[in-house]
């Protein structure tokens, strides 16, 4: 899965996909793992939903799975 299709998945594809990105979540008091709305909700509709900022939230994920695609080469 390449990232640029980050913005299209929902947080649960993501934290299916790239389970490591949890942390980033919980780390900023997003507690999306489990919640029934994650399988709908994209990462701009949560930090939209939680007022943070999307760009943020979008470029740290990035950064985790890009550090994941690195580890995999």
């Amino acid at each position: 899965m390449r990232r640029s299709g980050l913005g299209d998945l929902t947080l649960a594809e993501i934290m299916t996909i790239w389970p490591s990105t949890i942390r980033l979540f919980v780390a900023r008091r997003l507690h999306c793992v489990g919640c029934p709305i994650s399988p709908f909700h994209t990462l701009a509709d949560a930090a939209c939903e939680h007022g943070r900022d999307a760009d943020e939230l979008a470029a740290a994920v990035i950064a985790e799975v890009d550090r994941l695609t690195a580890d995999q080469a």
